[in-house]
């Protein structure tokens, strides 16, 4: 298997919906290797869990459309597999942890049940041995092999997503995707989630995707950053480049918002602005309605991304001049 074995090549995906056609995702591209975390930032609605859903193929069909591009995992384009093809791939290769562990479980299957039901279906027949090893998932999570036969009701909230962690890694996939897997724990929960999630993707050396708008996340669990924007990668590069050395303005912006504690401040500073409407998108450089640094060039033309450093990529030629004025 190659190292850079997923490569996400000018993926563009469309939302139809009440006459209007919605612009999710426009021409993202993106590397991942084997083993490492990539961390996707920025607003709701920058286009994200599309961008997830497009590799794991859970869009939905009457609305949803890959207009272009590629998804390549380990020299396959996943877009171009048949429905039958792609369902070995989910659960087995690529898995998922979605937002919300309530919606994610089925309330009236017994959660030892979810999880060997994905074993049976990846990796072996025989009920025995996948009870066995679905007993030795939740143990590994954390939760007493003897709560196997218990409903999701009768867990809690940190439980719960434990349980969705057993069951996206319980056939050792060669990718995770996480879609903001702790938004809706508390903080102690949180770290201990994000710890576990950590241990287990080393021990499985798997390649994780991680959605979220949490920038401390970023920093404990990430490799490399891709800022997200009106469905664009506005800035690329390793966590040390994006967090030492932040070079488009919205990325700053962002960086801006987080409160300093050595700092005696009464509010926190703020992008300027909401997100473009994603039926309407501006014209040249999609953040250039809120950026406080753009000119006509901007409004006019899309830049491509350029590296502006060693293996640090932007989409604004003025970033340099944005960073010294800041």
């Amino acid at each position: 298997m190659s190292e850079k074995f997923l490569k996400v090549e000018d993926l563009v995906v469309e939302y139809r919906t009440g006459g209007k056609v919605v612009h999710a995702v426009n021409n993202v591209s993106f590397e991942l290797e084997r083993g490492k975390t990539l961390g996707l930032v920025g607003e709701t609605g920058a286009g994200k869990t599309t961008i997830a859903k497009t590799i794991l193929r859970v869009l939905p069909d009457a609305q949803a459309k890959v207009k272009s591009g590629k998804v390549i995992l380990d020299g396959a384009d996943l877009l171009s597999l048949s429905e039958a093809a792609m369902r070995k791939v989910r659960g087995g290769q690529v898995t998922m942890v979605f937002q919300d562990p309530m919606t994610a479980l089925n309330p009236i299957m017994k959660v030892g049940e979810q999880i060997a039901e994905v074993i049976r279906k990846h990796q072996t027949r025989e009920d025995k041995t996948a009870r066995e090893m679905a007993e030795d998932m939740l143990a590994m999570v954390g939760i007493p092999r003897e709560r196997y036969g218990e409903y999701p009701h009768q867990f809690s909230g940190g439980m719960k997503q434990r349980v969705v962690i057993a069951m996206a890694l319980a056939c050792n996939p060669h990718l995770l995707l996480a879609d903001e897997p702790t938004t809706a724990l508390d903080v102690t929960i949180q770290a201990q989630v994000l710890d576990m999630m950590d241990d287990l993707k080393k021990k499985y050396n798997t390649a994780m995707i991680l959605i979220t708008h949490d920038l401390g996340v970023v920093g404990r669990m990430c490799d490399n950053v891709a800022v997200i924007y009106a469905g664009e990668v506005l800035e690329y590069g390793s966590k040390e480049e994006i967090f030492l050395h932040p070079q488009h303005p919205y990325t700053i912006g962002l960086f801006g918002a987080i409160p300093d504690l050595s700092v005696d401040t009464r509010r926190l500073a703020n992008i300027e602005g909401l997100p473009p409407d994603p039926t309407d998108l501006p014209t040249g450089c999609c953040f250039n309605p809120r950026c406080p640094h753009a000119t006509d060039k901007c409004r006019t033309i899309k830049f491509p991304l350029t590296e502006v450093r060693p293996g640090h990529f932007c989409s604004c030629p003025y970033c340099e001049a944005a960073e010294k004025e800041d």
